[in-house]
């Protein structure tokens, strides 16, 4: 069967098609993006513009076209921060159904936690034992932690690394007061959900996923991309405040200029490593596992079982 995955993110619109079957491994045949940076188009009233509103049914249009020239057998299509905050989500929701044909699904923050854990728990198996995964997007952060394929604490809150980027971090690169507020954010954020994630229990295994994680982890050495999903890649607490101290004092546009970084993303990178840092100090973690699988398999997963059920 031939999927079509269709992510309206906080960052981009892309499209990811893969051919897969039930108990198979989802194998991408093609992978396209739009970028959008949606959450930038958000007014002062947190309503998204019209501007935003046109981008994202213009983007919609070109992946299912896309999708239809890729002969996808069907397209699942889901947004989350960005359109899931925006104050006229639903009237942009019925617009997009209405101009491309597409209906787009919100996801909760809650739902992306739980679907990204259990595309980390199909990668790394039962082996893994308690799992703990740690996903910074574009407008949130989830963690999610448990034993079985459906995790016992599943939370999301707004820290993603957009969304902290646009609130706190003043001048490029940004002084030293404006990373102390977002240190002192982030921390207050997070200091109760990293007790109700701490008190599930010891993990035996503790991964991050997305993109903002890639990047950080391969800064701080780990293979590039080139060497493929299976290559074993970590990112350390001691290398994130090194790097974190590295990328402070220079420019986005020289961020954009290292190998793992996108050009799209530079500017967010710098307010991603200091969640993370927060997020791994709190948590008490020395070190994360990079897993190369996330929300969107977790979307197809969940699909392919509910064929299956059928």
């Amino acid at each position: 069967m031939r999927l079509g995955v269709l992510d309206v993110g906080s960052n981009t619109v892309h499209l990811l098609v893969v051919d897969a079957y039930r108990g198979g491994h989802p194998t991408p045949t093609h992978s396209s993006k739009s970028v959008l940076r949606l959450a930038e188009h958000l007014t002062k009233n947190g309503s998204l513009s019209k501007s935003g509103e046109q981008s994202l049914v213009d983007a919609v249009a070109r992946a299912k076209k896309d999708a239809r020239n890729q002969n996808c057998d069907d397209l699942l299509a889901f947004a989350t921060s960005a359109v899931r905050d925006a104050s006229n989500s639903a009237s942009v929701l019925d617009r997009v159904k209405r101009e491309t044909g597409v209906e787009l699904v919100v996801l909760t923050g809650p739902e992306e936690a739980r679907l990204t854990f259990l595309a980390v728990r199909r990668w790394y198996g039962w082996s893994a034992g308690r799992l703990l995964d740690l996903d910074i997007g574009g407008g949130s952060f989830e963690m999610a932690v448990g034993v079985d394929e459906e995790p016992e604490r599943a939370i999301s809150v707004p820290l993603g690394a957009g969304r902290m980027a646009r609130e706190f971090l003043r001048g490029d690169p940004p002084d030293k007061k404006a990373l102390s507020a977002l240190r002192e954010h982030a921390e207050a954020t997070l200091a109760k959900p990293a007790k109700e994630i701490a008190a599930v229990g010891a993990s035996d295994r503790i991964v991050a996923t997305s993109k903002t994680f890639r990047s950080l982890a391969r800064l701080t050495g780990a293979a590039p991309s080139s060497a493929g999903p299976r290559v074993s890649r970590q990112l350390t607490l001691e290398g994130l405040g090194q790097l974190i101290g590295f990328i402070s004092r220079i420019s986005s546009a020289d961020l954009a200029e290292l190998d793992g970084v996108s050009a799209t993303r530079a500017h967010q990178l710098l307010a991603g490593a200091v969640v993370a840092e927060v997020a791994m100090n709190l948590l008490k973690i020395g070190a994360v596992q990079i897993c190369p699988w996330a929300l969107r398999e977790g979307v197809i997963l969940r699909r392919l079982d509910w064929l299956e059920g059928v």
